[in-house]
């Protein structure tokens, strides 16, 4: 058991404390991150679980009423796959949080085989809040991915979609996808020499748009 673990044990304890936190700036210490953690979650995550590592913590405004909210990624490391736990917070006028979403697939476990069984190519990186937008980032072994989502229509809507990898060989692949309008850009490239090898504009409307509490990675060759 890590020390991180016993960190998140105590931000289980917490959970029911009536305590009041404020969140810090960004340098403050993992154990006071976990300690300010503890007031989003809501008494029906008051009781055991097994997600006690706190992987990474967002702030910021997504449902825009000008008031802080928060998603943290969890993990249990007990699983054979170490899966992840996605939860989303919003903000109160009185300094609470409310539970508005928890999502168990959006983030893919860190050994989808169990540990120690197969290779590894992609791997969560963070969260991010920005401009109303929640970003889920995942670093490849020889690129990245991230999926952003826009609370609107009373749920939180896949948006956007940006995917660059290379074959390890010299061809590097970009794709963005505006979800909203549509519209989406593709190249393949060489990177050593930057010839472009293809570049391709289009549009495919996905209606409705996918949301976040059933939404996998890659359930289909769009996002």
């Amino acid at each position: 058991m890590t020390h991180n673990d016993d960190l998140g044990k105590l931000l289980i304890k917490e959970l029911t404390s009536g305590h009041h936190f404020e969140l810090e700036p960004m340098k403050i210490s993992v154990l006071l991150i976990l300690i300010c953690a503890a007031i989003f979650v809501q008494p029906a995550f008051s009781q055991e679980t097994t997600f006690t590592h706190l992987v990474n913590l967002a702030e910021g405004d997504l449902n825009k009423d000008g008031l802080k909210d928060v998603a943290i990624v969890t993990q249990d490391t007990t699983d054979l796959k170490w899966p992840y736990r996605l939860q989303i917070f919003f903000g109160r006028a009185d300094g609470k949080r409310d539970l508005m979403l928890t999502s168990m697939t959006a983030v893919e476990p860190q050994y989808p085989d169990g540990k120690g069984n197969g290779y590894i190519d992609a791997n969560f990186d963070q969260l991010e809040i920005r401009n109303n937008v929640l970003s889920i980032k995942v670093q490849l072994t020889r690129g990245m991915f991230v999926h952003k989502f826009r609370y609107q229509n009373g749920r939180f809507e896949l948006i956007g979609f940006t995917h660059g990898a290379s074959d390890g060989v010299g061809t590097m692949s970009d794709m963005d996808f505006n979800l909203s309008t549509g519209d989406y850009v593709s190249k393949v490239e060489r990177y050593d020499t930057g010839e472009v090898i293809s570049h391709k504009k289009g549009k495919k409307l996905i209606r409705p748009l996918p949301g976040l509490e059933y939404f996998k990675p890659f359930s289909t060759d769009w996002y």
